[in-house]
């Protein structure tokens, strides 16, 4: 793992904490700010935040069209607010990537005293010797996926049946915080599509 270079958005929310994951897992993790901070990276992790802050600043630095191109060649993986910024239709005007064919509610969740852990079923996590045990995900001001459109793949759903994770291709989003656990399945998994 240790030959990737992979970027973090960080103009907003918890990029420190994903830097520090992939770092643990002997990856090169640099902090995303301008757009000529993307060049040379083999893979993007958009943060959890603030969706609208992150769009507003993404386009204040230039930064929108260049991770957007980006995307489009490249796996990028969206958490949380990184969910929103990935999806095509968030039935509001925000700046967006819009490069994943998802329908995503904001804060579907409630506000910050509705957060939430939960352990989730991932079949995607398992390594071949049985069934993963749950993935321990941390639900802050959530978003949800309304909609896993095209060549959408749910990966993870509540009990409910409420879909908090998906993989189109080569992107990936989840609602919840996997970099706020000691838990770096979500992160292997990430750069198993980078490589």
């Amino acid at each position: 793992m240790c030959n990737m270079k992979i970027g973090v958005l960080a103009l907003q929310g918890a990029f420190i904490e994903h830097i520090k994951m992939l770092q643990k897992l002997g990856t090169t993790a640099v902090p995303v700010r301008l757009p000529a901070d993307i060049e040379g990276l083999d893979g993007l992790i958009i943060p959890g935040g603030e969706s609208t802050t992150i769009g507003k600043l993404a386009v204040q630095y230039h930064l929108l069209e260049p991770l957007r191109q980006f995307a489009l060649q490249n796996p990028v993986w969206g958490t949380c607010a990184g969910m929103i910024l990935m999806a095509k239709d968030i039935g509001r005007d925000q700046p967006l990537l819009g490069v994943m064919d998802i329908v995503v509610e904001r804060n579907a969740f409630g506000r910050q005293i509705d957060s939430f852990e939960t352990g989730l079923d991932v079949p995607a996590l398992a390594n071949g010797s049985g069934p993963a045990a749950p993935f321990p995900a941390v639900f802050i001001r959530a978003p949800r996926l309304v909609a896993a459109n095209g060549e959408t793949e749910v990966l993870a759903t509540l009990a409910d049946g409420t879909a908090v994770a998906a993989q189109e291709g080569h992107w990936l989003v989840t609602s919840f915080h996997p970099e706020l656990t000691d838990d770096d399945r979500f992160h292997r998994y990430f750069l198993s599509l980078v490589r």
